[in-house]
């Protein structure tokens, strides 16, 4: 990043991790000159289930602390809501409370997919996990009676969801479509790019 601010370059970052907060100064120092976003995955409002689901990234709470203090300098920060695990995650409990829970610590958007993508191999992988992490649900059983090979797994309630989603959104201000995010986080900055003409 130092480079990055060296030769006058915005930066985009996606991360689970609340260490981000470390380049704070950095970020701000980049900002100066070029747009900056920084979007950090949650899934979970509740430490319990990301601890569960996310076992080796910190848990939700710091996530939206790392937020709080992204938003307090300037960088325009927000969530990536994806992915959103069926029949652990896509309820309207957990969705709202973490539009929510992004809006009182400033970010400025949320993004989301309301589902999950499972290849071949990593199927077998995510199904051994459900049945440790999640005893006696039967959740991989759920999921092969209603995605059976699919790759793509969208939550059977996702229409629903999207719904309240995007009212509570609008009603606390917060941004949830990818081009309004762009315009938004490059708004102020002069286009620098290049021209052949």
């Amino acid at each position: 990043m130092e480079l990055i601010y060296a030769y006058g370059f915005g930066v985009a970052i996606d991360t689970k991790s609340d260490l981000i907060t470390r380049d704070i100064d950095l970020l701000a120092d980049i900002k100066s000159a070029s747009p900056v976003i920084a979007k950090i995955t949650i899934t979970a409002a509740q430490d319990e289930l990301s601890a569960k689901v996310e076992p080796n990234a910190p848990p939700s709470s710091q996530r939206f602390e790392a937020i709080r203090q992204l938003a307090q300098t300037g960088i325009f920060c927000g969530v990536l809501l994806m992915p959103v695990l069926p029949f652990l995650e896509d309820n309207e409990e957990n969705i709202l409370s973490i539009v929510r829970l992004a809006q009182k610590n400033g970010a400025r958007f949320v993004y989301p997919a309301f589902g999950v993508t499972l290849r071949q191999n990593q199927r077998d992988w995510y199904y051994e996990k459900l049945e440790e992490q999640f005893p006696g649900t039967r959740l991989s059983e759920r999921y092969m009676q209603r995605y059976g090979d699919y790759y793509q797994c969208s939550s059977p309630k996702a229409k629903e969801l999207w719904q309240v989603f995007c009212a509570e959104c609008d009603r606390l201000g917060l941004l949830y479509k990818m081009q309004d995010i762009v315009s938004a986080y490059k708004l102020g900055y002069a286009n620098s790019q290049l021209s052949l003409f």
